[in-house]
């Protein structure tokens, strides 16, 4: 298991996913990043988007908005605030998220502009 990177991904509701994987691909705030094994440690905040876990030649997407990854040399942890995988997302309902936070742009400024404009790209990303 050398090779391999212990991946955990947490939202409130559960843990969607624990074990070893090849690698796992992260939407940052800063802009988006891959970690593998033996990764220097860092901490990151996340935007709503897809995070990819890649093992062999298995790939699994999964939705998160919001949260923190922790990058170990061993590890690493996604602690999301929202996460499902992503074949399981109802796209209609991701539309009206979408149409709702687009309503609200307007009335917002500084940092909670920019945190809804990354919410509204990933939001984009998914609905098509």
């Amino acid at each position: 298991m050398a090779d391999k990177l212990n991946f955990s991904l947490v939202s409130p509701a559960r843990e969607l996913f624990s074990g070893a994987v090849d690698q796992v691909n992260v939407p940052g705030t800063e802009g988006d990043f891959g970690v593998l094994p033996n990764h220097s440690p860092f901490m990151a905040a996340i935007r709503t988007g897809i995070v990819s876990v890649v093992d062999g030649g298995t790939r699994t997407d999964y939705f998160i908005a919001g949260g923190f990854a922790d990058v170990m040399p061993d590890g690493l942890t996604i602690l999301a605030e929202r996460a499902s995988v992503l074949a399981d997302l109802d796209k209609e309902a991701l539309a009206e998220e979408l149409n709702a936070a687009e309503a609200a742009l307007a009335e917002l400024v500084g940092d909670a502009e920019l945190d809804a404009r990354q919410n509204i790209d990933g939001l984009r990303q998914l609905v098509g």
